[in-house]
């Protein structure tokens, strides 16, 4: 009788791990996403106090849906510790998270490989493992399901791995989307839009490194814009075509991002919203200014959503709808 007790009991709490992990939006048809970018934590560091307390106190104040922490997140030794420390805000309010990696988490004697092994583990945690699958890890999509009970999806959060610096021995820079992922992405894409009734399914995507088309929308004038480009953009050197493809699978409404640290605008580019997230660590060599979070709304059955930037000291700017506010200004005749 005891072991059936006991298989009862592990099946229940199961069940209840498995709800919790399930995206949902809101009975009032909205879904609230925080994301922590760079935070650059190093275990024992009484100078990334502050830094914790930013994740707090944004965490308290906007009560998410869901969690991204996009890249650059523990970047000091001991790394297990580190992470444990990070994410025990997420898992103690029982926050689903996900994870892309940067360019400098691997940086401590840790392999990425070795990194999604250690952030699967997490309870809350949504990443799944992809080693083998794909280049790079946690290339995941993750589905939003409608308010009703046993709805259908009705949007999907992606992260890639976006990499850290540039396999090719001749060429210089940071990482990028390798097409194999992209590929990949395409596939899953395709998969939702053919059981959505041939229409894509309202879509973001998560990663680290801006894609080259951040430098390219922000120099063009006519895109219209939110917030500040305080340092040159650092995209990879190369361009490997996840732009195209997600204009080509028509579901991405927008792409958000960490890596520049002053940087945190918004840009309108051909009907895709590329973004920052808020700088989420303490004062470094770049970084004069409050840290903070970046938040996004999604609204159910719509193709748009409200962003804005919190930060540490309460401070709510650059709020914005997309696409209502960045809509380009209409063409004059000739």
């Amino acid at each position: 009788m005891k072991k059936y007790v006991i298989l009862f009991c592990a099946l229940f709490i199961g069940t209840l791990f498995l709800q919790a992990q399930k995206l949902q939006f809101r009975n009032n048809g909205t879904f609230k996403i925080v994301q922590f970018t760079d935070v650059h934590y190093a275990y024992g560091n009484k100078k990334a106090d502050t830094t914790l307390l930013n994740i707090k106190r944004v965490l308290d104040a906007e009560k998410p849906d869901m969690v991204v922490f996009t890249g650059d997140i523990v970047t000091g030794k001991p790394v297990k510790e580190g992470w444990d420390t990070v994410t025990k805000f997420v898992i103690d309010r029982k926050i689903p998270f996900a994870v892309t990696l940067g360019n400098h988490d691997d940086e401590q004697g840790t392999t990425r490989r070795e990194l999604e092994k250690l952030i699967t583990a997490y309870p809350y945690n949504l990443n799944y493992l992809t080693s083998g699958q794909t280049s790079g890890v946690m290339n995941n999509v993750l589905p939003v399901y409608g308010s009703k009970k046993d709805m259908k999806p009705e949007a999907l959060i992606y992260c890639f791995d976006s990499g850290a610096y540039s396999t090719i021995d001749s060429l210089e820079g940071y990482g990028w989307i390798t097409t194999d992922i992209i590929e990949w992405y395409k596939k899953q894409s395709q998969s939702y839009t053919l059981k959505n009734g041939l229409k894509p399914v309202p879509a973001l995507a998560y990663f680290h490194i801006p894609l080259p088309e951040y430098r390219i929308a922000f120099n063009d004038d006519k895109n219209k814009r939110s917030g500040v480009r305080e340092e040159d953009e650092c995209p990879p050197e190369l361009n490997s075509g996840m732009f195209l493809a997600m204009k080509e699978m028509g579901d991405v409404m927008g792409t958000f991002v960490g890596h520049d640290h002053v940087n945190d605008y918004i840009v309108n580019y051909h009907a895709i919203a590329l973004a920052y997230g808020q700088f989420t660590g303490w004062r470094t060599t770049y970084v004069p200014q409050m840290n903070g979070a970046r938040v996004v709304v999604l609204k159910e059955g719509k193709r748009e959503f409200d962003t804005w930037l919190r930060l540490l000291d309460g401070t709510v700017k650059n709020r914005i709808a997309f696409p209502a506010d960045l809509r380009p200004e209409p063409q004059k005749e000739k």
